[in-house]
């Protein structure tokens, strides 16, 4: 699960039977709309969110669309964000889980990258403070560890 799949549902489940709206829950999940509107949808599409919009009660005013999750969402939220708390609290996985890294969070892994080696008759690498030449930390290695 994502870091902001994870502050969403948690802002849901603050009160999971009250509707939000998109700008509410950007505030209360601390997430830029082109970060939560994305997830909202897939979640739409998985139907564990439905949305509604709201018919606006003064002129003037902007209707807004609320979303709510589902009865299924519900369920499937509480499990997922107790399945991150245990691992935060240091619980063995369930049998048959895999151990989601940095990188499957959406963060680089908490490990310098490797650098990559001198060609030969070339100088290494070295990074300085002040460069602004990103070569100086190329990593080689992708999300799943391997060499690129």
């Amino acid at each position: 699960m994502t870091a902001p799949l994870e502050r969403v549902l948690g802002a849901f489940l603050a009160d999971p039977a009250a509707p939000r709206y998109g700008y509410d829950l950007m505030k209360a999940a601390r997430l830029p709309s082109g970060t939560l509107y994305p997830l909202l949808g897939r979640l739409e599409h998985q139907k564990l969110v439905t949305s509604a919009w709201e018919t606006p009660q003064q002129e003037g005013e902007r209707p807004r669309k609320y979303y709510k999750l589902t009865g299924e969402g519900i369920r499937i939220a509480r499990l997922e964000l107790a399945h991150i708390s245990s691992r935060r609290q240091g619980a063995p996985a369930p049998p048959g889980t895999r151990h989601r890294g940095a990188w499957d969070e959406g963060r680089a892994p908490a490990t310098a990258p490797r650098r990559v080696p001198a060609a030969p008759g070339l100088p290494a690498a070295t990074p300085q403070a002040d460069s602004a030449s990103p070569a100086a930390t190329i990593p080689v290695t992708g999300p799943d560890g391997k060499l690129w």
